[in-house]
């Protein structure tokens, strides 16, 4: 299976990784990211890599097994990488939100309807409930709110109404004809007209934002002073929530004193003032937006150093 990980140049130009350090990629997915950033970190540098999906460990232990004991990987989520670390603070984290392309390749996860598989879409499948669950259990208008809120769909109704008619719907691509039929067919479309449909349950079943949330309000919590956090999202909502976290980590947004401070204590300056979209030819990469920031130096820290 070939990987081809997003963005790589501007992963490693604001990640940058050294020697000695220990950076954790909260989604390891196949370890194309965390190969690259083990090569650079050479020749001691550090990784923890952590996936909530237990399926795609060992593919990235398998292409990550030549760094030996330098690689650390877990099945456990991004959001819990501070227990998973004990207090222990790093010079780096990445988050690369969304779908990795084991899943997507896989047509038994359910993630694509280019072929029919079961209606799964479940990054973790120890956990309940699946994308079949979510679509034939839910009611016409939790469904409705669902694609409006999670696929931004502006005919959410209208599909919601034709699931409910067309219920059972247990593989993607019966999913992704009843949709296409009430959205009115492809004609003129330059994406399929499930795209979105399929995103919402998707989050909805994987509480994806929720994840998001978590993990870089965790990642801002385990970096030490010096150290950077770069996530990638991959469409709006992951992006707008991510510019909002990392944005107020930095004061930008934040209340100010009357000469212009900003009010409470700023931990981090931004690395990438907007999106940082890059110029990655590959499918994937086109909707990828990637966020940086850096946590200063600890004024306390710095303080006592001073006197000393």
């Amino acid at each position: 299976m070939i990987h081809h990980p997003v963005l790589l140049p501007e992963v490693l130009r604001y990640l940058a990784p050294r020697s000695g350090g220990t950076v954790v990629d909260g989604t390891v997915g196949l370890g194309g990211h965390a190969e690259a950033i083990l090569e650079a970190s050479a020749p001691d540098g550090r990784l923890v890599g952590l996936d909530r999906d237990a399926e795609v460990l060992p593919l990235a232990a398998a292409r990550l097994e030549r760094f030996g004991p330098r690689v650390r990987l877990l099945h456990a989520p991004a959001r819990d990488m501070g227990g998973v670390l004990a207090g222990v603070q790093v010079d780096g984290v990445l988050l690369d939100f969304g779908v990795s392309g084991a899943q997507l390749d896989d047509p038994a996860r359910g993630f694509s309807f280019q072929a029919t598989g079961p209606l799964d879409l479940r990054m973790d499948r120890s956990c309940s409930p699946s994308g079949a669950d979510l679509v034939n259990e839910v009611s016409e208008r939790d469904l409705a709110d669902l694609l409006h809120r999670y696929g931004e769909e502006p005919q959410a109704r209208r599909i919601a109404r034709a699931i409910v008619k067309a219920r059972p719907i247990e593989t993607t691509t019966h999913l992704a004809d009843v949709v296409a039929r009430a959205a009115g067919g492809r004609r003129g479309r330059r994406i399929h007209p499930a795209t979105r449909t399929f995103q919402a349950i998707r989050i909805a079943v994987n509480h994806e934002l929720e994840e998001v949330e978590g993990a870089l309000r965790a990642a801002l919590d385990v970096v030490a002073p010096g150290g950077r956090i770069v996530a990638i999202a991959f469409h709006s909502l992951e992006d707008r929530l991510s510019k909002q976290i990392l944005n107020r980590s930095a004061g930008v947004g934040a209340g100010r004193d009357a000469f212009g401070h900003p009010l409470g204590t700023v931990r981090f300056r931004r690395l990438t003032p907007r999106a940082v979209q890059g110029s990655d030819p590959h499918p994937r990469a086109r909707s990828a937006r990637l966020r940086a920031v850096e946590r200063m130096p600890d004024p306390t820290a710095e303080a006592a150093r001073s006197t000393t």
